[in-house]
């Protein structure tokens, strides 16, 4: 059994955890937690792409994402940005719950399971 932890700074988790082939992500959030809904969504998107460059994947690999939503009021205007990101024909499984948030200005958080990209890819 293989299990890779890259991004331990903090004590209470990693960044991002490898095991065997499937690459799981600690949850993101937005680069900017004052702006609305789609920035804080779109930038939360790229800071997924960063990590799973880094593990060795892409968005084209993600198996499942879990997003929380402060307020289902935005799920909307939450979607257009994912719709945009998502590559087609690539959509993983994903679940979309209303919750609240570690910091009270957050609007969105995503959790990411990907594949590992293989060399066949």
């Amino acid at each position: 059994m293989s299990i890779n932890r890259i991004g331990t700074e903090r004590r209470r988790m990693s960044k991002i955890v490898i095991h065997n082939d499937t690459i799981y992500l600690c949850g993101q959030v937005a680069k900017d937690s004052k702006e609305g809904i789609a920035e804080q969504t779109r930038t939360m998107l790229e800071k997924v792409d960063v990590l799973l460059q880094e593990a060795g994947s892409d968005r084209k690999h993600i198996l499942s994402a879990t997003i929380y939503i402060k307020d289902m009021k935005d799920f909307a205007q939450m979607n257009a940005v994912w719709d945009d990101w998502i590559i087609e024909g690539y959509s993983p499984a994903r679940a979309c719950v209303e919750a609240s948030m570690a910091r009270e200005e957050l609007l969105v958080e995503i959790s990411v399971i990907a594949a590992v990209k293989s060399l066949a890819d």
